[in-house]
């Protein structure tokens, strides 16, 4: 444990070095184990990002209650109960009939759910099949989030495109949070960047990076 705890530790405070203050760091613990996420407590981290319910769950429940759980995964409209109960941010809304089902639940058990609304940083670049609502459909999106009145949303979450230059999928994700920011001046929130990109992420504003490999390890 003390060999992996060092390991965790080393390359944590590396990506930390290369991350500005006013940045929050996500560390995704995905299919990593709870002792490895207890590490990353101990050593100071409070935001945590999952992308299966069933991980989050788990991990929440047995984390101290000052930990933060970001859902970053697909949404199913079977786990938005589940999700709803344990995580505090979604950072994958992108279909108004989930956004209505959580803000129902939350409305159910007196909670306010902060989102993220997941943007498509690939459209025409081949891979289609990347989650999240068009760029030319942001507008009409935010008009059917209109009402909700149990979710909060505070900012924009994209996934930079695969094999190719993330700069301007990201610098298209700062463009619309500028427009969020228009309708909605709190949502200020940017979540953007992995391990293989956020240097890119954060010149164009990301306020949250999302970072696996480069702190745990691969599985």
């Amino acid at each position: 444990m003390n060999e992996r705890r060092e390991e965790i530790r080393v390359a944590l405070n590396r990506v930390k070095n290369e991350i500005p203050d006013y940045v929050t760091l996500i560390v995704v613990t995905k299919t990593f184990p709870v002792s490895d996420v207890e590490i990353l407590y101990e050593l100071g981290e409070r935001n945590f990002g999952e992308n299966r319910d069933d991980e989050g769950v788990e991990k929440s429940t047995i984390l101290p209650k000052d930990s933060i759980w970001h859902f970053q995964g697909n949404l199913q409209s079977k786990k938005i109960r589940s999700i709803v109960s344990w995580a505090d941010f979604i950072h994958s809304l992108d279909k108004a009939s989930h956004a209505s089902k959580i803000n129902e639940i939350a409305h159910s058990i007196g909670k306010i759910q902060k989102v993220f609304i997941q943007v498509k940083l690939d459209s025409g670049l081949g891979s289609d099949d990347r989650s999240g609502i068009n760029p030319s459909d942001f507008n009409q999106f935010l008009v059917e989030l209109e009402g909700l009145k149990n979710i909060e949303i505070v900012g924009v979450m994209g996934v930079a495109p695969l094999g190719a230059d993330p700069a301007p999928g990201f610098e298209l994700l700062y463009k619309l949070s500028l427009k969020l920011q228009s309708i909605k001046p709190g949502a200020t929130f940017i979540s953007a960047g992995m391990s293989g990109d956020f240097p890119v992420a954060l010149q164009f504003g990301a306020t949250h990076i999302r970072i696996g490999s480069s702190i745990l390890g691969t599985r």
